[in-house]
């Protein structure tokens, strides 16, 4: 097996932040190749500081080598300049542990956290030396395999991927790893282990179904062949507090994006916001007692030697037990000037009591997300903030000497007109308004109003999933109309790029046929393409003209409740007559209550094999 020790050695004191690909870091795992029985290369299709900052890698990095026999090593894209390098001198793709080459690894694992990484995937197998394409790869290993988010419709990458792992890995990768040793032991061909793998909950196999299509292009139906399960249904871990949590982080020499401590505090969310994709596909809601989080949290701190420790969630303050954790994490945090970090708080439930928390060792700037300017539009998607809860919550964050609030609002919702448009830059100035007439706001001190606005995405397994995505020209006409609206010089307002999130349309909610045009785009260069200086549409759109096929009809197209979808085959928990039935809800402008108040019926209570709230 090649290391390339040597030729790093030549070339990286003529790239960007060398610090990326060397490996040594502190908390690495290395291990006598020798001496183990598995090599599991984990992927992540982006640069290393986006990487690094990811909590699954760090999760199955450590589960994986606290086996003896088995051993992880991290592998991230490279960036252009170290590419060029990489493929002058004939470099491939290797481990930042051990400085080997990935391609003759058992298992070549990439988790899909953006449906603009596809093309970063491909060129990751590339680079490792390996046909891109499944079919192609005839020996029993590399094994290929993805999970994350995005593999809840993994039709797009279908011809390119051996298996996918569906829901959380803690346990089904080591049954899969488990697996792949007996099979390797036995001299059993690749086909043979994908026939069994494909009988582990969790592992959908693409090559073992057959799709038909209407002539309309819509698909007919999906055959699974020798064997396979008829529905593929995600793994999910029951307990929260008996699973697996690391001890150690591998901390980066280069700033990661999320440079800090992270600490899992529960999993799910019981808020059922009809556009969020995460908010269904990670449900039942599950919660960790609040003694095990302080207890990793504080271990990580100590091991690592991070002064910040972000307590992570979808939705962090909904966390039952946040008053007593927060209480017994300060008796430590404080004394070691550690600051928590609490993402994704809710304006609903905010509190003087959970601000004066939040800023006991040092103040930042704090984030909500209305995602709506009107209240109609935050009934459509589900949100239940009422606008005088934001202004509370504001209000809140003000009293408590904080001068700097970012809002998260979105762009071309299902039925949003351009009162609703306005309505977001109504919104912040309202909250610029309250600022200055506070009568205790901060001497000599203005306030900041940033406002980031997203293109919305239809998105499997959500209600929405059956909307069409407004175009690129009208969500274009609703940017002018925002910052056209805007009167303040305290409000700052950011927008996405439109093709980007067209685009991520189309692959979110595409089919296998545009297998061919994701590999015609990247042969033609497209790499990292969530990275706007790298992304050029005109690539895609010469592709898919070359490819046949028609953009539109995957992103701006309204789907019938009773058209068979890419992803109906691979059930997530939430069944598709309840995504139907808040559709409809939406339509009415009607709300449904989170879950702690009200169950639903989304179905995901099954997975537990009971309710999801006592």
């Amino acid at each position: 097996m090649r290391n390339v020790k040597k030729d790093l050695e030549r070339i990286l004191l003529q790239v960007q932040k060398p610090s990326r690909y060397t490996g040594g870091e502190l908390g690495s795992v290395v291990k006598d190749p020798e001496k183990v029985d598995v090599r599991f290369a984990f992927c992540f299709p982006d640069v290393y500081e986006v990487g690094m900052s990811h909590l699954g890698m760090k999760i199955l990095y450590a589960l994986t080598n606290a086996r003896e026999n088995y051993w992880c090593e991290r592998v991230f894209a490279p960036d252009q300049d170290m590419e060029q390098l990489m493929r002058e001198r004939g470099i491939p793709l290797y481990g930042l542990e051990s400085l080997d080459a990935i391609g003759e690894f058992d298992f070549i694992g990439f988790t899909l956290q953006y449906e603009m990484s596809f093309t970063a995937v491909l060129n990751m197998l590339d680079l490792a030396g390996l046909e891109v394409r499944s079919k192609d790869r005839r020996n029993l290993w590399p094994v290929v395999v993805a999970g994350g988010p995005c593999a809840c419709n993994p039709e797009p990458v279908a011809d390119f991927i051996d298996l996918f792992i569906l829901g959380e890995g803690e346990e089904v990768n080591l049954e899969l790893m488990d697996l792949y040793l007996v099979c390797k032991k036995e001299g059993c061909s690749k086909q043979e282990f994908l026939r069994r793998a494909a009988q582990i909950e969790g592992i959908y196999v693409p090559s073992l179904y057959e799709v038909r299509y209407h002539p309309d292009g819509t698909v007919a139906a999906v055959a699974p062949q020798e064997g396979a399960p008829a529905v593929v249904h995600k793994r999910i871990i029951r307990d929260l507090d008996k699973v697996f949590y690391p001890e150690n982080f591998v901390v980066p020499f280069t700033q990661a994006v999320h440079d800090r401590a992270m600490v899992e505090v529960l999993r799910g969310c019981i808020r059922g916001c009809r556009f969020c994709q995460a908010g269904f596909i990670y449900r039942p809601f599950r919660e960790k007692q609040e003694d095990t989080i302080n207890r990793n949290a504080h271990t990580l701190c100590d091991n690592t030697g991070y002064d910040e420790v972000s307590l992570t969630s979808l939705s962090t303050s909904d966390y039952s037990q946040l008053e007593p954790l927060l209480n017994g994490m300060l008796t430590w945090t404080e004394p070691d000037a550690v600051n928590i970090a609490l993402p994704s708080l809710r304006v609903d439930n905010f509190s003087k009591e959970l601000i004066d928390r939040v800023a006991a060792v040092r103040k930042s700037s704090l984030t909500f997300a209305p995602e709506a300017g009107t209240q109609r539009m935050r009934d459509v998607i589900n949100k239940n903030v009422t606008e005088e809860e934001v202004l509370r919550t504001c209000r809140t964050a003000f009293e408590g000497g904080f001068t700097n609030v970012k809002l998260y609002f979105m762009l071309g919702l299902p039925t949003e007109t351009d009162e609703d448009v306005e309505g977001i830059v109504h919104l912040a100035q309202k909250v610029v308004d309250l600022f200055y007439h506070l009568p205790d706001k901060p001497k000599g001190k203005g306030v900041s109003v940033n406002v980031s606005v997203a293109c919305f995405v239809p998105k499997p397994f959500t209600p929405f999933e059956f909307e069409p995505q407004d175009t690129m020209e009208n969500l274009r006409r609703k940017q002018k109309i925002l910052l056209e609206t805007v009167r303040s010089r305290k409000i700052n307002v950011k927008y996405h790029d439109s093709p980007t999130s067209f685009l991520e349309a189309v692959l979110a909610r595409g089919d296998r046929r545009l297998c061919p045009m994701v590999e015609y785009a990247w042969r033609s260069g497209s790499k990292l393409d969530g990275w706007n200086d790298y992304f050029r549409m005109e690539r895609w759109e010469d592709a898919a003209e070359v490819c046949g096929i028609d953009l539109a009809f995957y992103a701006n197209r309204t789907r019938s409740y009773d058209e068979i979808m890419p992803w109906d085959h691979l059930d997530y928990g939430v069944s598709k007559v309840f995504l139907i039935r808040e559709n409809e809800r939406a339509h009415q402008d009607a709300t449904t209550p989170h879950c702690r108040n009200h169950c639903a019926g989304c179905g995901a209570n099954r997975l537990l094999g009971g309710a999801c709230f006592g």
